[in-house]
């Protein structure tokens, strides 16, 4: 596997309420234009999705992944891990949340992208920290408009 990419951004808003939209997966799509559909496949018995498939297009990734949520850190991290695809290969990442104490928190996104075709990481990595700075910037927005 390749190095992970990641980028962090801060949040004019309660970690609770960052925290409830990153846990709702179902609604991605209402915020992120990246995330086309989400269909939550299986629950935990918290009635958290532990594997869901979602379609992508993020510019340059266009797919239908198949991805299963770990819980085990929440509520400060939520970590996602690759199960199936059309065209990658693999796909891990998380989201770790830090309550700030002054009503801010910051959102830090870690991905790693593999591909079914040869990629330069170079390109790899841009392409990873493109659609982590689109989701992070599309958060911060959908809180701060």
């Amino acid at each position: 596997m390749s190095d992970v990419s990641k980028n962090s951004i801060t949040i004019e808003a309660a970690a609770d309420d960052v925290r409830a939209t990153l846990f709702d997966l179902a609604a991605y799509p209402q915020w992120s234009t990246a995330i086309k559909s989400v269909e939550v496949l299986e629950s935990d018995a918290q009635s958290r999705p532990t594997k869901v498939k979602i379609s992508v297009d993020a510019g340059v990734m266009k797919d239908r992944v198949t991805l299963d949520y770990d819980w085990s850190a929440a509520p400060e991290k939520l970590t996602f891990s690759f199960d199936d695809a059309d065209l990658l290969t693999d796909m891990s990442g998380s989201y770790l949340i830090k309550d700030n104490g002054d009503d801010t928190t910051t959102v830090t996104y870690e991905l790693t992208v593999a591909l079914s075709m040869p990629v330069p990481s170079m390109m790899r990595h841009k392409a990873e920290l493109a659609t982590i700075d689109l989701a992070l910037n599309q958060l911060k927005k959908k809180f701060e408009e």
